[in-house]
């Protein structure tokens, strides 16, 4: 049960965002929403409070442990809730096939859930040993391991300073190059310590931090998963649907950022063009200009909140 006490992020700031209500009896049907990324149930559960008996829920998440805990969470909800064990890139699909029809709101929460930190086995920490995996779908063949110990320090280098923004990608892809020719890097630990050795030192945060980001990043195709799937959330939201993000790290929160501002333009032809021939339509609203951050409070509270930020959209 102690996972249940783990506390959602900006969850007041994401329940205002979202809009959402419970009908009274006798009315039609209430809000139909999607929590993309599951995790422990904590945003779904507050969601389920929200949108009363007559609500419907659709909840995502490719880790099976994660859909275990959180169905024993949520079990007195069970008739409203839709469980998809998939990605969310599977999105437009999952909604079309289960017959969900079109959301009144969707969630993305970005961050890492609990038990991929905290269990070192899953390989997302450096501070304690695991296995070099990182997996979210335990199905999947590529492991964070068979990066490091098979791609080409070039390749390395460029993944690491792509999805890691860490300046000294060069310096750490060639001693991971370099010692994995004594023997396989199988460990967390082991290589932070490589980072460690190779940038000589902390510089602000830890010098493995960038570079476990980028592995997560690329093992799991975050952006690109991502992308597409903010594409169709937006094309499949209702009227007036909300769309509520909340990211973790520059890259996710940038993505965001441009897609959001995409769908508010009334035409994406070249500007060279002397007039439109897109017939493109805006499809949303933008609720937050700037993108909404913890307070000091629940940083303090919730450290792991300390880099949110959230953006939302009303579909047009």
């Amino acid at each position: 049960m102690t996972d249940f006490l783990h506390v959602p992020v900006l969850l007041s700031e994401t329940l205002d965002l979202l809009n959402l209500r419970a009908m009274p009896a006798g009315r039609q049907a209430g809000n139909k929403v999607v929590d993309c990324t599951l995790g422990l149930g904590g945003h779904s559960e507050a969601i389920l409070k929200k949108i009363g008996k007559s609500g419907k829920l659709m909840a995502f998440d490719q880790d099976e442990t994660n859909l275990k805990k959180a169905k024993q969470r949520l079990k007195k909800f069970e008739k409203q809730v839709t469980y998809v064990h998939s990605n969310f890139e599977n999105l437009k699909l999952k909604i079309e096939n289960l017959k969900f029809g079109a959301p009144d709101a969707i969630l993305f929460d970005l961050g890492l859930s609990s038990p991929h930190v905290d269990k070192p086995e899953r390989g997302f920490s450096f501070q304690k040993e695991g296995s070099l995996d990182m997996r979210y779908d335990q199905t999947q063949e590529l492991t964070a391991q068979i990066v490091i110990n098979t791609y080409d320090e070039k390749k390395l280098a460029d993944l690491i300073y792509q999805y890691g923004e860490e300046r000294r990608s060069r310096v750490i892809a060639r001693a991971i190059v370099n010692e994995r020719k004594k023997h396989s890097i199988t460990n967390t630990l082991q290589l932070a310590d490589i980072i460690k050795a190779a940038t000589k030192g902390k510089i602000g945060h830890h010098p493995a931090t960038k570079t476990f980001q980028a592995l997560r990043i690329y093992v799991n195709r975050e952006l690109e998963v991502l992308e597409n799937a903010l594409h169709q959330a937006i094309n499949a939201l209702a009227p007036k649907g909300r769309i509520v993000v909340i990211s973790y790290h520059s890259l996710e929160d940038r993505l965001v950022k441009n897609i959001f501002r995409y769908y508010t333009r009334d035409c994406i032809c070249p500007k060279e063009l002397p007039l439109c021939q897109c017939d493109f339509q805006k499809k949303l609203y933008l609720l937050t200009k700037r993108p909404i951050i913890p307070t000091g409070i629940e940083v303090a509270q919730n450290p792991r909140s300390r880099s949110a930020k959230l953006r939302a959209a009303e579909r047009l």
